[in-house]
């Protein structure tokens, strides 16, 4: 399970062998090779959402700020599927060659420290939207402290 989740995000492209009209080659371009883009220096970002009527309580301030509490909530479950990945449960049942149930259970569990406010922003007058950054250099020091205090839980 360690090995799922200490591996690194890239992602392999070929690229075309000349742009047509631009009357000349570049050697990344005309490379044959296939080419590995890493996003070590990008930071992972995940936004948040949440409606502010739905909140309980009677004031519309009050209303308001736990909104924004329940969409950095939701930025940090979005952050945590991004390192930890997320856990997929999932049942069918069929009768008279029907599906006669299906179902589908997500679960994501982490800890996620590091992460910075980057927005808080009203999409609308009904929701608002935060957004987090996680720097990636955290993320592997992210992943060893979990599976540490995981396994230390579990008497092992």
């Amino acid at each position: 399970m360690a090995a799922a989740l200490t591996h690194g995000c890239a992602t392999t492209i070929t690229p075309p062998t000349a742009i047509q009209g631009a009357g000349h080659e570049t050697s990344a371009v005309s490379s044959r090779e296939p080419q590995v883009l890493r996003f070590k220096n990008e930071p992972l970002v995940a936004t948040g959402y949440a409606v502010i009527a739905v909140q309980n309580h009677k004031s519309p301030a009050q209303q308001r700020l736990m909104a924004i509490r329940a969409a950095k909530i939701d930025a940090y479950r979005n952050l945590a599927e991004q390192v930890y990945g997320m856990r997929l449960d999932s049942s069918t049942s069929v009768a008279d060659m029907a599906v006669a149930n299906d179902r589908l259970r997500a679960r994501v569990e982490g800890v996620i420290f590091g992460a910075l406010l980057s927005d808080i922003t009203p999409t609308n007058n009904e929701t608002y939207e935060v957004t987090l950054t996680l720097d990636r250099s955290v993320v592997n020091d992210i992943r060893i402290l979990y599976l540490e205090q995981k396994l230390s839980r579990n008497g092992r």
